[in-house]
C-alpha cells in the first residue's frame, strides 16, 4: 500500500528496529521529527537521556505546529507511550490529516546486532523490554483508531511499503500514449521568450517531442490570465504561433486548449485549423469554448454576450466548422446554421479533432456529446471528475451517441519534482502567501512516480488526454524534466 501524502506517520519500534533509517529513505530530514536528533539539540548528544523531557517539550512544540499546517510528519520515538500516540492522533484528526501507524520490525537477533553497533548501545535488558513493549503496542494500535497500521519488517526492505507506487516501464512499440494509458501533451500558457521568441518556441516544441509528448497546445488569450501570470506579461496570437512550429517535422499533435468562440468568426478559426492541418499532415486539433473573461473583451473591442448566447455560438460555431471542413463546396443548412456555400481551400488532411472545453454539466457537456470529439475538463479531482463524466456520459445517450466516442480529456497543472526535498523547494518557491499544505494539495506536488500513479488513475476513471503545464515551465530542459513522466 502507499502512504498518503501529506500525513501524520508515527512510527513504533524498538532500538535497533531500523525506524530512522526507513524514515531517512522516503521523507525529507524536515519532515522526520526525531526524539533523539532533538535531544543532540537540547543536550550533549542523541543518548543524552538526561535531555530527553527538554527534547520531548521540543518535539511535541514541532508535531503540533506541523500537524496544525497540514504537512507531512514523521515522529520517530520509540512510539510506545500510548498517551502521546493518542494525542498525535487526536491532533491529526482536528487537522483533517490522515494518521498512519508504522510497526518498524526486525528480528531480535538483527536489533541486537545494531544497536550492539551503536556508539552508546541500549542495555540488553533495556532492549528486551522494548521487544516486549512493541507486543503490546501492536494489539493496542488495532484499537486506537488510526486510519491505517502499516507493519514493515526492516530486515526485508523490498517488503516495505513506500509513498509512492512504482509504475510499469513503457510500452516498447514507440506509440505516444504512455504506460499508464494516457496520452500526454504538453500546455504552454507562459511564454518567457526573452529576446529570441520564434527561438524559444521552437526549443520547447524540439524538447517536448525529444521527452515523448504527443502533442503541444497553445493557451488562447488576449490577455494573459490571472491564474497564470501577470496581464503585461506575454501572451501569443496562438495560430501564428502554432503555424511557425509546423514546420519543425515533429510528430506532435498541435492545437490550441481552448479557442473562445467570441475571438474570430467561426469561419475563420476554421480556415487557421484546416490550414494548419495542411502544414503538419493532419497532426491539428481544436480546442474551442464559450469564453469566461470579459476583461480581455473590453480590452480589445470584441463584445462579450450573455453566458447563454456564447453557448448558443459555441453550438453554431462547431457546425459552421465541421460543414467548411466536409468536403465540396455545395451550401449548408442544418436549421440552426445556414451557409450558402462551403467553399474552404485548403481542406484539412482528415478529421480535426474538436474539445470542447468547459465544466458546465448542463449545456457544455451537452453540446461535447452531440457535437465534439472531446472535451476537455479544468478538474483532476476523482469525486468531481467522475460527477462530470457521468453527466457527459448521459448526454451521450440523450443525443444517442456512444460515449466512446468522445474523449474526456483534462487540464493539469502539477507542481512536479525530482525527488522529495525537490517538489519542497518548488513548492515554498511557487506558493505566494498561500500555505504550503493548501498549495501542494492545490498543484498535486509530488514527484514523478506519484504523477505516474495520480495519471493511472485518472486514465481508470475514462480520461484519454491529459494536457500538461507546470507553474514553473519556463525553458527547454524543464520539459525534458518531464520525459519519465511521459514515456
Amino acid at each position: 500500500m502507499a502512504i498518503p501524502d501529506p500525513a501524520l506517520v508515527v512510527l513504533v519500534g524498538a532500538s535497533g528496529s531500523g525506524k530512522s533509517t526507513w524514515a531517512a529513505q522516503r521523507y525529507r530530514p524536515a519532515e522526520v521529527v526525531s526524539s533523539d536528533g532533538l535531544r543532540g539539540v537540547v543536550g550533549s548528544g542523541p543518548a543524552d537521556l538526561d535531555a530527553s523531557t527538554d527534547a520531548f517539550a521540543v518535539l511535541e512544540a514541532v508535531v503540533s505546529a506541523r500537524v496544525g499546517r497540514r504537512l507531512t510528519t514523521v515522529v520517530d520515538t520509540l512510539g510506545f507511550d500510548t498517551t502521546r500516540r493518542r494525542s498525535w492522533l487526536t491532533a491529526a484528526r482536528a487537522a483533517g490529516l490522515p494518521a498512519v501507524a508504522v510497526v518498524v520490525t526486525a528480528p531480535t537477533a538483527v536489533c541486537r546486532q545494531r544497536n550492539a553497533a551503536r556508539d552508546r548501545p541500549v542495555p540488553a535488558k533495556v532492549l528486551a523490554q522494548q521487544l516486549r513493549q512493541l507486543d503490546v503496542a501492536r494489539a493496542d494500535l488495532a484499537a486506537e483508531g488510526w486510519d491505517d497500521v502499516v507493519v514493515v519488517d526492516t530486515a526485508d526492505t523490498a517488503t516495505a511499503p513506500s509513498i509512492e507506487q512504482p509504475s510499469a516501464a513503457a510500452a516498447p512499440d514507440g506509440s505516444r500514449r504512455t504506460s499508464t494509458g494516457v496520452e500526454v501533451v504538453l500546455q504552454l500558457s507562459r511564454f518567457p521568450w526573452g529576446e529570441d521568441p520564434l527561438g524559444w518556441l521552437r526549443s520547447m516544441a524540439l524538447a517536448a517531442d525529444e521527452a515523448g509528448f504527443s502533442g503541444l497546445a497553445l493557451m488562447d488569450h488576449l490577455v494573459q490570465i490571472p491564474q497564470v501570470g501577470r496581464a503585461w506579461e506575454t501572451i501569443p496570437e496562438p495560430w501564428v504561433a502554432l503555424g511557425a512550429l509546423a514546420g519543425l517535422g515533429t510528430g506532435l499533435r498541435l492545437g490550441t486548449l481552448v479557442t473562445p468562440v467570441t475571438f474570430r468568426p467561426a469561419g475563420v478559426t476554421a480556415k487557421a485549423a484546416a490550414t494548419l492541418s495542411a502544414l503538419t499532415g493532419g497532426r491539428a486539433f481544436l480546442g474551442v469554448g464559450a469564453g469566461w473573461w470579459e476583461r480581455e473583451h473590453a480590452g480589445f473591442g470584441v463584445p462579450f454576450p450573455t453566458a447563454r448566447e456564447r453557448l448558443d455560438t459555441l453550438d453554431r460555431s462547431i457546425r459552421t466548422m465541421r460543414a467548411l471542413w466536409a468536403a465540396g463546396t455545395k451550401p449548408y443548412d442544418d436549421g440552426r446554421v445556414s451557409l450558402p456555400e462551403t467553399t474552404c481551400y485548403p481542406r484539412p488532411v482528415g478529421p480535426v479533432p474538436v474539445l470542447v472545453g468547459g465544466n458546465g454539466e448542463h449545456r457544455t457537456l451537452r453540446i461535447a456529446a452531440e457535437l465534439g470529439d472531446g472535451c476537455n475538463l479544468t478538474t483532476t479531482d476523482p469525486t468531481t471528475l467522475s460527477r462530470k463524466v457521468a453527466a457527459l456520459h448521459q448526454h451521450c445517450a440523450d443525443v444517442g451517441r456512444p460515449p466512446d466516442q468522445v474523449a474526456v480529456t483534462v487540464l493539469d497543472v502539477p507542481v512536479v519534482g525530482r525527488d522529495r526535498d525537490d517538489v519542497w523547494a518548488r513548492v515554498e518557491r511557487l506558493r505566494g502567501r498561500t500555505a504550503a499544505s493548501t498549495f501542494a494539495a492545490r498543484s498535486h506536488a509530488g514527484t514523478v512516480g506519484q504523477h505516474r500513479d495520480r495519471h493511472a488513475e485518472l486514465a481508470a476513471l475514462g480520461v484519454s488526454t491529459v494536457f500538461l503545464t507546470t507553474p514553473d515551465l519556463g525553458a527547454p530542459d524543464d520539459v525534458l524534466a518531464l520525459a519519465d513522466l511521459v514515456r
